[in-house]
């Protein structure tokens, strides 16, 4: 089964690196370039999009604003945070919020494929298989 990654950034490059770790892996990378253009990539795949990866710092819609959009609106999708300015009290934020995972650009492999795993694992077992599966 193949899943669908929502990865939500401003820069262009951080979605192909994305794309590429995700490579050869069971993942579909769509992008988005900031938090509006994603919710609205959103709303016209939700019943496709299994984990939602998001920036912090963007422009129109910031991270912080998006993931409580997406938490409130889409609360079985699993949200990983990823940025390229850590700090903890904003990690605490997101976690409390219900982030699954906070990830520090730019982000091991390994870890980022580990994350969606897990994260692609709790969106099937708390929403069931997806229609026509």
């Amino acid at each position: 089964m193949q899943h669908h990654v929502l990865v939500i950034d401003d820069e262009p490059e951080v979605h192909e690196v994305i794309r590429l770790q995700l490579s050869g892996t069971r993942y579909q990378v769509l992008a988005a370039a900031d938090g509006e253009q994603g919710i609205r990539l959103l709303e016209a795949n939700a019943l496709t999009v299994d984990v939602i990866i998001c920036d912090v710092r963007m422009p129109k819609i910031s991270g912080v604003e998006a993931v409580a959009y997406f938490r409130r609106e889409y609360p079985s999708t699993p949200v990983i945070v990823l940025t390229g300015y850590p700090d903890v009290n904003l990690a605490v934020q997101f976690l409390k919020q219900g982030a699954l995972e906070y990830l520090i650009k730019p982000v091991d492999k390994e870890k980022l494929v580990e994350a969606v795993d897990q994260a692609a694992a709790q969106r099937t077992l708390f929403s069931g298989p997806r229609p026509n599966e």
